[in-house]
């Protein structure tokens, strides 16, 4: 039953490659965990969790992360800029100079990015 209601959310640990990851119902619970290979993938896993209305009471979830170096990766997306990218995931558009930083192995110009470029992202502040 919880498994079926959190059924986008273990899909999305799919996609993401969540490593050694399990699932189990017990004791009226849905038991998950894995090793994610970023933060922001562990974030996006848990703001999709927090979507469930009754999660407090219903998941436990041990996500840990493997990689600590970055925050993640992004795949821009058409109409994407470094300070929407900022904003969207920092909450403020100030941050997209550390984004361009982080990325200066691919990008020369913090006003040219391309759709399909994956982008290291600095971690929150």
């Amino acid at each position: 039953m919880l498994k079926e209601k959190y059924q986008k959310v273990l899909d999305l640990g799919q996609k993401l490659q969540v490593q050694d990851g399990y699932v189990e119902e017990q004791g009226g619970k849905l038991r998950i965990g894995g090793t994610a290979e970023y933060a922001y993938d562990k974030d996006r896993l848990w703001d999709m969790i927090k979507e469930q209305p009754g999660w407090e009471s219903e998941i436990e979830a041990d996500i840990k992360v493997k990689n600590q170096d970055v925050y993640g990766v992004y795949e821009v997306v058409g109409g994407d800029t470094l300070s929407k990218i900022s904003k969207k995931l920092f909450g403020s558009a100030n941050r997209y100079m550390e984004i361009f930083e982080k990325n200066r192995d691919i990008l020369k110009d913090p006003n040219l990015i391309k759709v399909g470029q994956k982008l290291k992202l600095p971690m929150p502040s």
